[in-house]
Order: C-alpha cells, then structure tokens, then sequence
C-alpha cells in the first residue's frame, strides 16, 4: 500500500466509485456515486478544482470544507465526526493528516475496489487516529475508524488535558450527498412487526436516528437510504448506510443551509456511546464498528443486491444447502414431554424436516419464562434419562439437532442468581423492573463470561448439537457494571463481550450453526451475522405480516440467512387465520421451516406440507443464491417479488395480495430483473393448493401457465410490456416459475 500523500486518488468496482482528494489538511471525498470511469491527472485535479463551494454572506471569511473528518474549525456547523472532552478540555478536535497510503484492486478495464488510508494526529486532544475506506468488489463501501490516545502530541501547556483520559463521546463517519438525494428512507416497528418502512422528504436540519436499548432493537432504522424522488426498487439512485455492529447505533441525515461543501446534505452512522462509557487514557485505544455504505443507480433492489453479493462472498457464509427446519416453540411451548416431543419428529419426517430445534424449557426450573435462566443444564425432573432419548430419535431419521439458548440473561429464581447476584447488570443501587421476569447478565465480568460459555459448550459437547437458536429478549436498560467498583455503562463492552463469545463456540466445536433471535428480529444487524449463519426476523409467523416484514429484511440479508416458518392456522402472534397455501407460499422463499403443532394437520395438510417440503428442496439452490428483485406497483396492497438467477435461467416470483383495492384488476405488471432477449417457460406451481381468486376466471395466459407444460413468453413481454396478473382474494398469493428456453 504505497504512499501517494498529496494527490486526488479513486476507488471503483461494480459501476460505484470513491474519489478523495488527499492535499488538504483532512482529506476531502469529492465524489462517492456513480462510476466516473477510469480518471487520468487532469479530471482529476478538474474534480479537486470544483470541490470549492461560494463565500457566503455573514459566513467564515474562507470557502467552508466538508472534510472526512469534520469540525468546527472548517466551518461545519453540523454534526461532527468525533465528540469528547479530557476533563472539561480538548473539545475542539484540530486533526491533520500524517499519511495517506492508496491500494487500487483489479485494472482499470476491470477495477475491483481497493483501500485508502488516512493517518491522522490532533494536537488538542492528543488522538492518533486511522480512517480505513475499503471500496469491495461490489461496490461496498466500508468505513472504518481507530483513535489511539498518545499524550506526547500535547505540550506542558495543556495542562489537566494532558493527564486526564479523553472521554470519547461520539465518533462518527459522515459522508456527502448531492442536491438529487431529496427523500430519507429509514424503518421502525415493534415486536412481531419488525423493519416498517418510513420515507419522507429530507428538510432542512437532522434526521437523527439512535438506539439506546443494548442492541439495534425491534425499531432499528436497520438501513438509512438517501434517495432521490424517483426512488423505487427498480429505479432511482440510492445512497444507505448500515452499522455493522449489536449495540447502541446512531444515524444521521443532515442538511444545512451553507451545505456540506460544494454537496447538499450529509449521510452517517456510528456507535452510540454512553457517557463515560469510553474513557482512554493514554496508549488505550478504539476501535468503531464498521458502517457500511452503498450507493446505487438501480433503486433499492440495486442497494440489495451489493449487500447481498458481499456477504455471499464471505468464506463463512453457509455453503451447505439450508435444512428444513421444525422448531418446537409454537408446538409444546414449555410443556416438554419426551413422548409428545418424539411424536412431532416422527410427523415431521414425514413432510421432510432435516433439522429439528428443541427450544425454551429444555433447562433446570424451566416450566414458565419466571425461572432458570443461567442454569443451562437439562432438568432431570422433566428429562430424566437426560435429552439422549429425544436426540436418538431426531437422528433416527437423519435430521441434525437445534437447541435453543439465551446465555446473556438471568432471572432471579436460578441457582445462578442466588449464587452471584453481583452478576446482574444495572446500578449497585438497586435493579430496576424486570422485562420479561428477567435481567441481563454481566458478561463482562470474566468469571460469569467462563461459566456460561463452559455450560453452552458442555451441552453441544454432550449432545453433538448441530445448531443453537440464540435468544436474547429484553433490553438493556440502565446496563452499567459494578465490576470494576462503579457503576460504569457497559453496552460496549457486554456487545464485545457477546462476539468474543460467539467467536470461541465456532472454535471449540467447527461446523456448529448459530442463529441470531432477539424476541425475533431485535438485533439484525451485520455485525451479529459476521458470528451467526441465520436471523430470526421475527417472533411473527402470521404470512401476512412476515411478507412485509421479510421483503424488507431482504434489503440487507439474503434469504437463505433468514428464517421463515410455517405457523399454526390462527397465528400465535395475531390471532389471524390464513389459508395453508398462504402460509406455504410466504415461508417458501426463504430458510425454510415450521413452527406448528403438527399432529393438529390432517393426512390432507401433511400431503400438502411434505410437497411443499419437497418444492424447498427443488428450488433453494435458486432462493438461496439468486437475486432479489421487487416489482414497482401504484397497489399498495399487492406485491410482486422475484428471485432471479445471476445468468438469468431461472426465476421464481411470489404475487401475493393483502387487502382489497380500488382496481378491479392488476393492469400490465412487469417482472423484472430477467434476461434482456431472452425466452420463458412461464408455469403456476399449485404444487401445494391454489390461491382462492376474485374473478371469473384468470386473465387466459395464466390458464394457459396452469397447465403443465406452462407457456412460453419473450422477456420483452413478461419484463417491458408486463402482463395482466389474476385478481387474488386478500391473503392469498401464488407462485410463478419461469425457466428460460432456448
């Protein structure tokens, strides 16, 4: 990585690119969009030349800098990159650039991201700090930043500054955006309705978006999109940001007045630290999580797609086809029964399964959610040749074995409490309420971190489990520590604490799968699925809220990385009742699994299960490596979503309808994403009940589909023309396979 220090350098992969301008005191991006092409020394220097933005009235007497690391002292009246203090002192950051090292990957015909690196030292508050930007094969943009405290760059003259730890309180990446990005984009929700979508217009002033519940939460904005007012899932540019990271998390989109430089707004993200939470005295050290930034010329979908290849590319990525999955919860809850249990995996290797999970209740004192977290060792009173029986039978039929865990928390009534109350996170005061009837416990404390991942390993030892759910259901609210003798907060440290924890299971027993659930989708993040195989979106099994909730969840994981199950025909979250097709169509396009009591099924639905079980098995070689896309509809009410094979052979589309509206019939709906000039084999699969209908009969290409050799349709008719799609009841939806013919 050679130093070019002094001169306008460019990253650029996958029709993306970065151009920083290294000259100044702090670098400055001059371009972060579309791919300006390979840039020779004059358009260059033509960028740097008109990155000077007017001397306002009433403003600095010199032309404002958006630097790569902003401040006050360059006339950037917004949020900053870095917030602190060193006991009251060093609260204006002065950073300059000692070095720059530029990394180009791939040629010029061919380009393939690279690094640039920016050294920095600050005299006021006595920082070394590091900004890495690694533009990837895909068009990913990763940001990551370290400050080191090294209290040689301060002179005698600083006095109780010079002694004083730094006591960082912010440190954030901010990037650029231009006067086309108009609309924010971002998400909220609740339990059971995780990833909402919210899009407004971006206005003057902050759109600031922070967490502060010990993990990203249920209403975690998950991804903030910039964009412009033509932004859809196949069209508009785009421009996002995610924090890979499981703790407190902070976002921000800001638009001043002066503007940002010669751009119009800012986009950013960074860890939300408490006060006090980070204390660095000298030689001590952070390091940021990293947030990621996409930039996209094919709307949303296009954003999807750059996320997706990226963590495809991972050597830890799941590699092995993802089993069918039969998790217990919505079937016996915690009555936990080995005769009824073994019932339920002999029905469901009758349709298929490959992976039965037991889950909560399995554990000492375990017969409701009041008791036994922390003791995870099998209760004898209810398993009382321990969980072999059980186990024996799962692998009887060839199935791997789950078991389900929440390790970062505690209630009261355990052995583990009663032994060490000290290990309960919250202040030396007093706890306050329980959520859930529990607490959180304090793994950063070495001893309670070593007995609980001893326990974890002791039971995956025993059993040779294949797969743990990881649960983690409550916030952590007032999370400070005792550990050290204060009341220190502790989010920082206990989400590190949870990686190193993950980390070590993988090493000790290779080959065992994790998933992340945090009462389902509270911590979906990057950052946990660096350690995980699998995300729980949600506690929601209820098809018409999981369609919206996992067509959303795609915009950053792929679908073989979330769990979708099929649930009980009145939802154990809703009360609502759905068709089997329904509930079958919407939890095919995904992992695959079921969360259902199935010795309530007749013959009839287990037949209709074990095709559908059979239809996953077909078709996840396409779900779990295809690209999503979303087809543009003025019907809210209906959706149209694809997965399409990277060569175009394949595709798979699921049109779904949730409610009634105003339109008595679809219009030309286009599917996208398919192969310009190409032919396709268009057939309805029913291979598990078809959808019940609002008409007379389907538009006639549709009967046509029906039947089993399908139709035959130009790509110029299925994707640009778009055809008349079948007037579905609300809650029904129907799948189209599409095979591209010669």
């Amino acid at each position: 990585m050679p130093d070019s220090h002094g001169s306008a350098l460019s990253l650029r992969a996958a029709g993306a690119s970065l151009v920083l301008d290294a000259a100044g005191r702090v670098p400055r991006i001059l371009h972060w969009g579309s791919d300006l092409g390979p840039l020779d020394e004059a358009a260059l220097e033509g960028l740097r030349a008109t990155a000077g933005p007017a001397v306002l009235n009433n403003s600095p007497d010199v032309a404002r800098v958006f630097s790569l690391w902003p401040t006050e002292l360059e006339g950037w009246a917004g949020t900053p990159a870095q917030e602190g203090h060193a006991a009251g002192s060093a609260t204006t950051p002065r950073p300059e650039t000692v070095a720059v090292r530029h990394r180009t990957d791939g040629t010029p015909d061919a380009p393939a991201g690279g690094r640039i690196e920016v050294e920095l030292a600050d005299t006021v508050t006595g920082l070394r700090s590091t900004v890495s930007l690694a533009l990837d094969p895909f068009g990913v943009l990763a940001a990551d930043v370290s400050v080191v405290r090294d209290t040689t760059l301060l002179g005698a003259a600083d006095g109780v500054g010079a002694t004083a730890p730094y006591a960082l309180d912010a440190l954030r990446i901010l990037l650029p955006l231009p006067d086309r990005a108009t609309d924010v984009l971002d998400f909220s929700g609740k339990w059971c309705r995780e990833r909402a979508p919210q899009r407004g217009a971006l206005l003057y002033g902050s759109h600031v978006r922070r967490s502060r519940r010990g993990k990203p939460g249920h209403d975690s904005p998950f991804l903030v999109v910039a964009g412009t007012d033509d932004l859809g899932f196949g069209r508009g540019e785009a421009w996002a940001a995610h924090l890979a990271w499981s703790g407190d998390v902070e976002y921000v989109v800001e638009k001043l007045p002066e503007s940002p430089g010669p751009f119009a707004a800012v986009l950013g993200a960074g860890e939300g630290l408490r006060p006090g939470e980070i204390l660095l005295a000298d030689g001590e050290r952070y390091d940021a999580p990293t947030a990621l930034f996409v930039w996209s010329g094919a709307g949303l979908d296009g954003v999807a797609d750059r996320l997706h290849r990226r963590l495809r590319a991972r050597a830890t990525h799941p590699s092995s086809p993802r089993p069918l999955t039969l998790n217990s919860w919505e079937a016996v809850y915690f009555d936990h029964d080995v005769e009824r249990l073994s019932a339920l995996v002999e029905r469901g290797a009758r349709v298929g399964v490959e992976r039965f999970v037991l889950d909560d209740g399995w554990f000492h004192g375990r017969r409701d959610a009041n008791a036994g977290l922390g003791d995870w060792v099998v209760d004898r009173a209810v398993w009382r040749d321990g969980l072999a029986p059980l186990v024996d039978r799962v692998r009887s039929h060839g199935m791997q074995f789950g078991i389900w865990f929440e390790p970062e928390m505690i209630n009261l009534d355990s052995d583990l409490a009663r032994r060490h109350p000290d290990w309960v996170l919250g202040p030396s005061r007093g706890l306050g309420a329980t959520a859930r009837n529990q607490y959180v416990l304090d793994l950063t404390r070495p001893e309670a971190y070593a007995l609980v991942l001893d326990r974890i390993s002791a039971i995956v030892d025993e059993y040779a489990v294949d797969y743990i759910k990881w649960d983690h259901n409550r916030d952590l609210s007032e999370a400070v520590s005792g550990r050290s003798g204060t009341d220190r907060p502790a989010v920082h440290a206990q989400t590190l604490a949870l990686y190193r924890m993950l980390d070590t299971l993988r090493e000790r027993h290779p080959g065992l799968e994790i998933e992340t659930c945090s009462g389902g989708g509270g911590r979906v993040d990057l950052g946990i699925l660096d350690r995980t195989d699998r995300v729980w979106a949600s506690d929601c099994n209820d098809p018409v809220e999981r369609l919206q909730i996992e067509r959303w969840t795609r915009m950053l994981v792929p679908p073989e990385l979330i769990g979708s199950h099929l649930g009980a025909e009145r939802s154990h979250t809703t009360s609502r009742r759905t068709d089997l097709s329904f509930r079958l169509v919407v939890a095919l396009t995904a992992h695959a699994g079921i969360e259902w009591d199935l010795q309530e099924a007749d013959d009839d639905d287990l037949e209709r299960i074990a095709r559908w079980g059979a239809a996953y098995r077909e078709l996840r070689g396409l779900i779990h490596s295809g690209r999503i896309v979303n087809a543009d509809l003025s019907d809210t009410t209906a959706a149209l979503t694809g997965i399409v094979a990277h060569d175009g052979s394949r595709a798979l589309f699921t049109w779904a309808r949730l409610a009634t509206s105003e339109p008595g019939q679809s219009g030309r709906v286009r599917f996208p994403g398919l192969d310009d000039g190409a032919r396709y084999r268009v057939r309805v699969r029913d291979d598990f009940g078809l959808a019940s209908r609002h008409e007379a009969a389907d538009p006639s290409w549709v009967t046509a589909a029906l039947a089993a050799d399908g139709i035959v349709l130009p790509s110029a008719v299925l994707g640009v023309a778009g055809v008349p799609l079948p007037t579905l009841n609300p809650q029904q939806a129907m799948l189209f396979d599409l095979e591209r013919v010669a």
